[in-house]
């Protein structure tokens, strides 16, 4: 028969391991989407210091989970060539940040025409986030481009594009 230290015990022992199991691996969660419900809005926000500073040294870093693997591996492939800049890395640095980005990435399917999206705003989900924002609201001098992250979401560096921290400039 079981006694009730030891029943204790056990309950104890798999309340630790399952609190262990469900701990974040790295970073804080950024909710982008508490509204709908669902946990897709939860990501765990990964960080890789040559990717900021190389990425962010012209434009926020954009979270990979942003884009499939397949995307970062188009867009890092074409660094010569990066809307309309060159973003050209040294192998080993171009190296890292795509095994980051692909590593990270979304693990969301393709898009419908089977090519992989070299921008985040021609994804479904950015659409439908941001289905809501006037045409007025992007082109307001103060947001330029909807690829300005930052004008709007007021954590975008951190990687929290939660909605609750998103403030249109008027």
């Amino acid at each position: 028969m079981l006694r009730a230290k030891d029943f204790i015990r056990m309950f104890a022992v798999a309340v630790l391991v399952m609190g262990m199991s469900v701990a974040p691996i790295s970073g804080v969660y950024a909710d982008d989407d508490e509204d709908e419900g669902d946990d897709e809005g939860q990501q765990v926000v990964v960080s890789n210091a040559l990717w900021k500073t190389e990425c962010g040294a012209c434009h926020a870093a954009y979270p990979p989970r942003m884009l499939p693997a397949e995307s970062w591996h188009a867009v890092m492939s074409g660094l010569d060539k990066h809307f309309g800049s060159n973003a050209g890395l040294d192998a080993a640095s171009a190296k890292e940040i795509t095994a980051f980005l692909e590593e990270n990435a979304s693990t969301k399917g393709r898009e419908a025409s089977g090519k992989p999206l070299l921008r985040i705003t021609e994804t479904r989900e950015f659409k439908s986030e941001h289905d809501e924002v006037a045409a007025r609201d992007w082109k307001n001098p103060k947001v330029k481009s909807p690829a300005n992250c930052g004008a709007c979401h007021t954590q975008a560096e951190s990687g929290d594009f939660s909605e609750h921290n998103v403030k249109i400039p008027r």
